[in-house]
């Protein structure tokens, strides 16, 4: 299987392709799949599921991601990108030769499974979310999909190492923009001016506190800004300041208090400061949530040594969780050990790794 795995995976990390342009990926997969007893799914642009009919009268599916990230490569692999700005950066090349490989060993195993299959690989999760496009074509309910199963590979776990918890795995992710407008003047006569920057430097210290401070400690999130353009000139009050930032949660309510707030900070400062404040927050993926019963279910059968129990959440984002929003579903993090973290321009992995997450679905199908 090893040679298998890291065949598939070099192929594929060879041809990186971006969002839903994914034609030679796509070529790839179906090249590798016409030979096996399933039946090929297009229902959105480049993706493809994989449904092998066991005559069973339910169906559990399983998920990669297909497509890469705009990064030019600098691991210097003899098996490198070979499309320059492109690179699978964020493991979905080892997601694909898993769910592959796992291809082989449901057509060998068709006639004893208790269900049917579905394999969805799936584009567009770096981007726009491609499994909400997949979700909308109704393939799961047609299909009678009972539950779903994904794997991420992991560089913050130890190689080969398999990890999740139950409920809150990963965070919803929403970009913050705040646009503040002020008015111009010298520095030498700053007074006839308003501060834009003066505002929003306020108005990070003020919305940094209210999401340290005042929701409950245990709820995981973060609020915070990585970017800020002001100003013209050193020697000029600035007229115009945009803050982009980010917002992580995991409830519902989190989100709508952070959100609430940040905006009736801005309407405060504009009462303040005599600056027009606007603060907007996209709507952004949902959080990753296993669902607690399929949890309680899969660790039951794979016992104490099936995965590790993760004690916190990840407070990035993953378009998995759209998955989770219409079928029990269940992610786990594969890791992958090293120091280059995901959409490092150098990230690598050792394809021994993705032995254990094979293990691990082909263990999900008999659950």
């Amino acid at each position: 299987m090893l040679q298998q795995l890291t065949a598939h995976r070099r192929s594929l990390h060879r041809i990186p392709e971006l969002d839903k342009n994914l034609p030679k990926t796509k070529d790839y997969l179906l090249s590798q799949l016409a030979p096996l007893h399933c039946r090929i799914i297009e229902p959105e642009n480049c993706a493809v599921l994989a449904f092998f009919d066991a005559g069973k009268p339910d169906t559990a599916a399983f998920r990669s991601d297909m497509d890469a990230l705009p990064i030019e490569e600098k691991t210097g692999l003899d098996f490198c990108s070979g499309h320059p700005g492109q690179m699978h950066a964020c493991g979905h090349d080892g997601h694909m030769a898993m769910l592959l490989c796992l291809a082989e060993y449901v057509d060998a195993h068709l006639t004893e499974l208790p269900r049917n299959v579905l394999l969805v690989f799936q584009p567009a999760e770096e981007t726009t979310g491609g499994a909400r496009d997949i979700c909308r074509t109704g393939v799961f309910p047609a299909l009678n999909v009972r539950h779903i199963f994904g794997i991420h590979l992991w560089p913050d776990l130890p190689a080969g190492v398999i990890g999740t918890r139950s409920g809150p795995m990963m965070a919803r992710s929403s970009e913050a923009t705040v646009e503040i407008i002020g008015k111009s003047a010298h520095i030498a006569k700053w007074q006839e001016g308003t501060d834009a920057l003066a505002a929003a430097a306020e108005f990070i210290r003020r919305a940094y506190d209210m999401a340290d401070s005042e929701l409950p400690a245990d709820w995981y999130r973060v609020f915070k800004f990585g970017r800020m353009q002001s100003g013209t000139v050193r020697n000029a009050v600035s007229a115009h300041t945009l803050l982009e930032g980010t917002l992580r949660t995991f409830q519902d309510e989190a989100f709508d208090h952070i959100t609430h707030r940040a905006a009736e900070i801005g309407r405060e400062m504009e009462q303040e400061t005599g600056c027009r404040f606007s603060v907007r927050f996209s709507e952004g993926y949902p959080p990753v949530y296993n669902d607690p019963a399929l949890y309680d279910r899969v660790s039951a059968a794979l016992g104490p040594d099936g995965f590790v129990p993760l004690p916190v959440p990840a407070l990035i984002a993953e378009d998995f969780s759209f998955y989770q929003q219409v079928l029990p579903g269940l992610f786990f993090f594969l890791g992958t050990g090293g120091d280059q973290p995901l959409h490092s321009d150098r990230f690598q992995f050792d394809e021994a790794v993705l032995e254990q997450g094979v293990f691990l679905y082909q263990k999900l199908l008999w659950i």
